[in-house]
């Protein structure tokens, strides 16, 4: 007990540190209100990444940081992934139910058609297509 008491009233910084830890945290803030609302009102009227590049240098931030305030205010929508030639990323389990669709099976019966390159699938696709 007594031990407790000299620990208290020491200038030791480590003891008790986790204790008093919320007394040494900071607490400055990355970006003001107004930024905020700025970035959320900009944001709203063009969801795009270049708004989000935009801000990002107006504000002097990268665009990173950017995205992470903006998904925290819950405004920021993701960008559809698209392939090298601009189409919309197509996963290969898809282009297998398509078949199975066209095909009238169950999936089941061609699981492993999924090892197939998606040039190869997309090409049974099209090819079915023209037949049916």
């Amino acid at each position: 007990m007594w031990l407790k008491k000299l620990l208290d009233f020491s200038s030791s910084p480590y003891y008790n540190s986790s204790i008093n830890k919320e007394k040494n945290m900071a607490t400055a803030k990355n970006y003001t209100d107004e930024q905020v609302s700025y970035m959320v009102k900009e944001y709203q009227a063009n969801p795009s990444r270049e708004t989000v590049d935009t801000i990002a240098e107006e504000l002097g931030k990268n665009a990173r940081s950017v995205i992470a305030k903006l998904s925290r205010e819950g405004v920021y929508v993701t960008q559809p992934k698209v392939t090298k030639r601009g189409e919309p990323v197509i996963k290969k389990a898809e282009l297998v139910s398509e078949l199975c669709t066209m095909l009238g099976i169950d999936q089941s019966e061609i699981a492993t058609l999924e090892k197939a390159t998606k040039a190869d699938l997309q090409n049974l696709i099209n090819r079915l297509s023209q037949l049916v």
